[in-house]
């Protein structure tokens, strides 16, 4: 041991010698401790871990249901050029009395009768009590149906939005007046059909009036509250009177589902598979990092797809509106009072914050189940889940699903087929191709799966769900 003393080296002097190895030099002989291949593209994907999953051995799904007669009350579509705003003639098939209604020319024509309105929020565009003589569609913005409550004080009974209509069964005659009265809840351009304007366009085209009076008649066939083939029942009689026959009527064309299909061809070079495989596989590790991308895009479609999307199937009587914009308790209660046994709600993960702070706003604390071991948040009971596939439009504005799961409980169901050639994991094989004249090995890799709504009540979604708000919005 030395003790330095006097003064400092010279400025100039040498550095002090290196007396031991150097850590760079050091780790050439070392084996560097390293993880796999990280990928942040992975979600949780709480969607595809909670539908149950259907074994389909035919590639093909197929939903029997019983007959119903319900005529549609689906939603129209417009063209807007500049401030002017027209209906799309062959979308006034979804009124209920033209559905299935061929008539081009017919539609067209009644099309050029519409008539745009624009309401400011709070103006009253149909009063309660008032005859009904003109149908409306909702181009943009929110309609409020107000009702009387059980006290004789006004209550919001529906919540109409871009695309609604009401007053349909106008075309069929005037037959008494409004059930409620519309008002708007924001600015909203609406387009209204006078029963006159309908007249003056049914006289000219008789096919257009023989489909509505024929509408008209089989819409008053003997249903249940699902609209669905009423069963004929007898109870509570004494004595002998006639028992009624009846059957049990279903769908003449059921909906098929067939399997869908994600796939990428994955390559790998001879040498890296043969060289640089120790100590992980390289081939391994490309094909889980490939699984993962496939099953991120298996739960994008299950959500987005127009074919057999959830967002796209469900009915339009399970679909509601946000009230305000955010999404508040009261549209999830009203969501979860749409269908028995709702057993899961997803949202995107902006649409849950701002759940929160509308519960914050109102004291409320929404509470949190165990899942899985995880804990998760729950409203009433019914777990609440991440779902990053639901979209965020431009408007910052998104969708909550609610749903029922299972085929024992008539719920939304998922659509695999398990046993396929090469299978590595249920739906899904990796396929070998061959290898190239430039000594690279190609891999199929295919996933195949649908997802299935079994009842319409089994699905429901908020729309309109405000996600975020700038100052002075």
């Amino acid at each position: 041991m030395s003790v330095e003393t006097g003064t400092a080296p010279a400025a100039g002097a040498e550095e002090r010698e290196q007396q031991s190895l150097g850590t760079a030099a050091a780790r050439n002989l070392t084996t560097t401790a390293k993880s796999e291949p990280q990928m942040q593209g992975i979600s949780s994907r709480w969607l595809t871990r909670m539908l149950p999953w259907v074994d389909v051995p035919g590639g093909t799904y197929r939903v029997n249901r019983r007959l119903s007669y319900r005529l549609g009350d689906g939603r129209v579509t417009f063209v807007r050029t500049g401030a002017q705003v027209r209906v799309v003639p062959a979308e006034l098939g979804e009124l209920p009395l033209l559905r299935g209604f061929c008539g081009g020319e017919a539609l067209h024509a009644l099309a050029a009768r519409f008539e745009q309105r624009e309401y400011a929020t709070g103006q009253v565009i149909a009063t309660a009590g008032r005859p009904a003589d003109h149908v409306y569609l909702v181009a943009h913005g929110k309609v409020e149906q107000v009702g009387e409550g059980p006290y004789g004080d006004e209550t919001v009974v529906g919540l109409l939005s871009d695309g609604d209509t009401f007053g349909g069964h106008v075309l069929a005659g005037i037959d008494g007046g409004w059930r409620f009265t519309a008002r708007a809840a924001t600015a909203a351009v609406v387009l209204a059909l006078p029963h006159a304007a309908y007249l003056e366009v049914a006289e000219r085209h008789g096919d257009l009036r023989a489909h509505v009076e024929l509408a008209g008649l089989d819409g008053h066939r003997a249903v249940n509250g699902s609209g669905e083939a009423e069963i004929e029942l007898s109870s509570g009689h004494v004595g002998e009177p006639d028992v009624p026959g009846t059957f049990v009527d279903y769908e003449p064309e059921p909906r098929e589902y067939e399997l869908s299909v994600a796939q990428t061809v994955l390559r790998v070079h001879t040498r890296v598979a043969d060289l640089y495989n120790r100590p992980m596989d390289q081939t391994e590790q490309q094909l889980r990092l490939t699984v993962q991308a496939l099953r991120e895009r298996q739960e994008h479609e299950l959500v987005n797809n127009r074919d057999f999307g959830l967002l796209h199937n469900a009915d339009y009587d399970q679909r509601i509106s946000t009230r305000s914009g955010p999404p508040t308790p009261d549209d999830l209660d009203e969501l979860l009072s749409m269908r028995r046994d709702t057993r899961l709600l997803f949202a995107h993960p902006r649409a849950i914050a701002a759940f929160g702070r509308e519960c914050n706003k109102r004291g409320l604390y929404f509470g949190s189940v165990e899942l899985n071991g995880h804990k998760l948040p729950a409203w009433r009971g019914v777990p609440l889940l991440p779902c990053g596939k639901i979209p965020v439009t431009r408007n910052r504005t998104s969708s909550v699903i609610a749903m029922r799961t299972g085929e024992d409980d008539h719920g939304v169901i998922g659509l695999y087929r398990t046993g396929i050639p090469d299978e590595v994991e249920p739906g899904l094989n990796v396929r070998f191709m061959g290898i190239n004249e430039q000594a690279v090995i190609s891999y199929l890799v295919s996933t195949y799966y649908s997802a299935a709504v079994l009842v319409p009540d089994a699905l429901g979604i908020l729309e309109n769900v405000e996600v975020s708000r700038r100052d002075g919005d």
